[in-house]
């Protein structure tokens, strides 16, 4: 195919094999340890599995990858790096002697304690998972020694071929437990079952990373809405003078509010988004009830439901405050907007006063200035009769300038109205 090919076809494509499961048979050892890590971390879990695989004469990782499944003779090692944390999953087959034993072994106890000590970040899950062959006469002590019978829970599960336990409690050793019965399922199956398994103990610690956040989100939430409840309050009683300083509250709290949805957001989006990858793996096990038992889906449901109300309720509450706010906010700035529209209606009027006074002071002046210009005019008029007596102007200068006058302030009149007219319809 010669056609160009976009630049992430290939790695698009593969997309689809990524983090495949593996073909396991019982009995076997699985411990698996989620690790939360910012980006310098995950790149320090990448070094980290490299010394490890040099430690075995194994080739480490490209700097790319996110994914590596190797034998490293004493257990298996799968290493996932995903968005928020990095896996890491040990496993080990089991002798029929150490299932004899008091006490069920570890994957972890064949992995190096002092590289097992330095795994960069935090460890929010860990998880020990037994693979054992299907139920026998006995069993029931095994499982005695390994759970804690009172916080039992357990189900039928890959249709009805394999049962799979737990108390989902800590143990000693800092990890939780699974037993899970294989039966007849093939070896394919299997390990698909394992993996989803191990996904829902993964997705369940990483959903409930939430909870904290909406707890201490809860606590600042009653605080912005108690004070918005204040401004509003406030804002009903308000003078004109202090509308400017409520405003300014106002904006204060939108500005804190949205600062905290922005720190939040991205936290309850990932724990919506964990829960549903968990409630799809808790469905893709195919749980059938046992006598006397709470299935692994009912009891996730019971005890997580809180939780999980808590993180969408806390989402909720943010995104009805932030409206809150808006709405007082075109309130109150609908408020100062009318009030300044009826100032400005105020200045207007007082504008328009104001003209109507100086244009009657205008026409007062005019018309003084009417008669000093029709005096000056008259006074030259004056003169001139005097001068023309002598070249045979019959009448005299007082004469004359008595009848100039009338002919004097009607010409001065005409021309300032016609000049104002002129300057009027410009």
């Amino acid at each position: 195919m010669h056609s160009p090919q976009h630049p992430d076809r290939i790695a698009l494509h593969n997309e689809i094999h990524a983090r495949p499961p593996e073909a396991m048979a019982a009995p076997l050892a699985i411990a698996h340890i989620v690790m939360l890590a910012d980006p310098s971390q995950r790149a320090a879990s990448r070094h980290h599995l490299a010394k490890l695989l040099r430690d075995h004469h194994v080739a480490p990782p490209d700097e790319q990858v996110t994914h590596v499944r190797t034998d490293l003779g004493a257990f298996r090692l799968r290493w996932e790096m995903h968005t928020e944390f990095v896996t890491w999953t040990f496993a080990l087959r089991i002798r029929g002697d150490q299932l004899a034993a008091a006490d069920l072994a570890s994957a972890l106890d064949a992995a190096p304690r002092e590289w097992l000590a330095g795994l960069p970040g935090q460890c929010i899950g860990s998880l020990d998972l037994w693979v054992l062959p299907g139920l026998r006469n006995g069993d029931d002590r095994l499982r005695q020694r390994a759970l804690h019978d009172e916080l039992l829970v357990g189900s039928a599960v890959a249709g009805e071929q394999a049962q799979v336990f737990t108390d989902f409690a800590i143990h000693p050793n800092g990890s939780s437990r699974f037993l899970l019965y294989a039966g007849e399922l093939p070896h394919r199956r299997l390990g698909r079952l394992v993996q989803r398994l191990l996904e829902i103990e993964t997705y369940r610690m990483a959903a409930m990373l939430g909870l904290p956040t909406a707890r201490e989100t809860g606590v600042a939430l009653a605080s912005a809405e108690s004070e918005l409840a204040e401004l509003a309050h406030a804002i009903q009683r308000a003078e004109r003078q202090e509308e400017a300083q409520l405003l300014d509250r106002l904006t204060r709290l939108a500005a804190q509010v949205e600062s905290q949805y922005a720190a939040t957001h991205s936290r309850f989006s990932a724990s919506s988004a964990y829960f549903e990858l968990l409630d799809q793996r808790i469905v893709q096990i195919g749980e059938a009830r046992l006598e006397g038992l709470q299935t692994i889906g009912e009891f996730i449901d019971r005890r997580l439901t809180p939780a999980r109300k808590t993180c969408e309720w806390a989402t909720r509450r943010q995104d009805a405050l932030s409206r809150r706010i808006s709405r007082v906010s075109s309130l109150l700035r609908t408020r100062v907007e009318i009030e300044q529209q009826q100032n400005s209606q105020a200045l207007l009027e007082a504008l328009n006063r104001r003209q109507d006074l100086q244009l009657k002071l205008q026409a007062t002046v005019e018309g003084l200035s009417v008669a000093a210009i029709t005096y000056y005019i008259v006074g030259l008029v004056s003169y001139l009769a005097k001068g023309g007596q002598k070249l045979g102007w019959p009448l005299s200068a007082e004469s004359t300038a008595a009848l100039a006058i009338p002919l004097v302030a009607g010409s001065v009149w005409w021309s300032l109205r016609r000049l104002h007219r002129s300057m009027f319809s410009h």
